[in-house]
């Protein structure tokens, strides 16, 4: 039988259609043209699937597309060009897991209760929607209630017309807005999670706040099927031995690819080169969130749909374990922002008179780590700035000490780490275009 010629690659892939699972056994739409953009139609990424059993990872992201000339052992980097927020409102707020109406994990592995003590099937079962508040999710066989997780303070927030300014509703209001969350969450058509809004949540009233755009879970898809919530160190933990399908090794897990990051950084104007760990990269989005305060200590933040387009360029031979970040220069901690032709100057000049040279120019990038705790995900992305650059673990912590800095991303353990590197460095890893594309090239050397 003849074999089906592989498409031609494109300048440019729209991209609305969605998946829990993120792996090799992926549909991969495109293929998109080194250099070609990929134009995808989010939909929110925590609160809708968590309350959605069907969805096994309580995320639900974009399918991937396939990236011409990306290998396994290359890096794509994404030039995030346009991130547009399209919900007019959401819910969101803390949690806990509904105990027996999950296993090991309310995120990958919701049940119906009642279908398993009758004998049926009971996992990830079908839903609908009856009612508000966390008993409206119940079993289309049943009729019990499988909601896998418990909101216990939680939200309505609405979002003015430049969607700038946020403010959370009475119950009222929010009673007004359940009744059409779907269009107010900006559900596209092949989406499949409740609209989180339906739960008509409204403990926190009144508070206004600031509006920054930015994708949380965008990138290559792992080498290892895996939930999408969890292809990264830290919710990845709960896979390690779990009882469900999705449980890996330890050995597994280093397969990720830390693309699930919840850093305020990724957003309009940043750069994210990630690895490619299958032929073709597969890279993806979702999770995008109106705000999020670094840490995202109630584990959530305000999940909106958006309209976001990335343009895509391959980096050759670039062999990562996970991301590097350029955020926009203003995001940057004050020891890692470029030096100024008049810093340097002094810095010369003291240096001189000391009988010291300087190492050279230098330029930021953020090496992103993840593990099970915050400091499990320092040392995460100490070993790998280590390897990138060819430093010993000691030398990358000493530089991100007194130049650089370790910013949390994610509560329990998602990290950047900033430092300033020297220029001959990133020109080696074939990355110091998009560098001094970012930040210019170093002034005053």
């Amino acid at each position: 039988m003849a074999m089906t010629a592989p498409a031609p690659a494109v300048d440019r892939v729209v991209v609305d259609r969605y998946t829990d699972i993120v792996g090799p056994s992926n549909e991969m739409l495109g293929p998109v043209r080194d250099g070609g953009r990929i134009e995808y139609l989010t939909v929110p990424g925590c609160w809708g699937p968590m309350i959605t059993p069907s969805i096994r990872s309580g995320h639900e992201v974009t399918l991937p597309v396939r990236v011409e000339g990306a290998a396994a052992g290359d890096a794509v980097a994404l030039h995030i060009e346009t991130l547009e927020q399209t919900s007019r409102a959401t819910t969101s707020g803390t949690h806990t897991g509904w105990d027996g109406h999950y296993l090991s994990d309310p995120f990958v592995a919701g049940i119906c209760p009642t279908c398993r003590d009758a004998g049926r099937h009971f996992l990830y079962p079908d839903t609908y929607l009856e009612g508000t508040g966390d008993g409206a999710v119940k079993c289309v066989v049943c009729h019990g209630e499988v909601n896998p997780f418990h909101m216990i303070e939680a939200y309505t927030m609405v979002f003015d017309d430049p969607k700038g300014i946020g403010v959370t509703v009475s119950k009222e209001r929010a009673e007004e807005i359940a009744r059409s969350a779907r269009e107010w969450n900006a559900l596209t058509e092949h989406s499949t999670q409740h609209p989180i809004s339906a739960l008509a949540r409204a403990d926190l009233v009144g508070v206004m706040t600031r509006c920054r755009i930015s994708a949380e879970n965008l990138g290559s898809i792992p080498a290892i099927d895996l939930p999408s919530s969890h292809n990264c160190g830290d919710f990845g933990a709960f896979l390690v031995g779990a009882e469900h399908e999705f449980a890996v090794t330890e050995e597994q897990l280093e397969l990720r690819t830390d693309v699930h990051m919840d850093v305020d950084s990724v957003r309009q104007g940043s750069v994210v080169i990630v690895p490619s760990k299958v032929e073709g990269a597969g890279i993806y989005a979702g999770d995008v969130h109106a705000m999020i305060g670094d840490g995202e200590i109630a584990v959530h933040t305000t999940d909106i749909a958006a309209r976001l387009v990335v343009r895509v360029e391959v980096v050759k031979g670039l062999e990562l374990d996970g991301p590097i970040l350029l955020p926009p220069a203003e995001d940057l901690p004050f020891l890692s922002r470029p030096f100024t032709a008049e810093e340097v100057a002094r810095g010369r000049a003291l240096a001189e008179a000391n009988r010291t040279s300087l190492e050279g120019p230098v330029l930021p990038i953020q090496v992103l780590g993840s593990g099970p705790f915050i400091n499990a995900a320092v040392d995460n992305a100490v070993a790998r700035a280590a390897k990138l650059l060819g430093m010993s673990q000691d030398e990358v912590k000493n530089r991100g000490t007194i130049a650089g800095a370790a910013e949390i991303g994610r509560l329990p353990g998602f990290v950047q780490l900033n430092l300033m590197v020297p220029r001959e460095r990133l020109e080696r890893l074939g990355i110091l275009h998009l560098v001094e594309a970012q930040y210019g090239a170093p002034a005053g050397w």
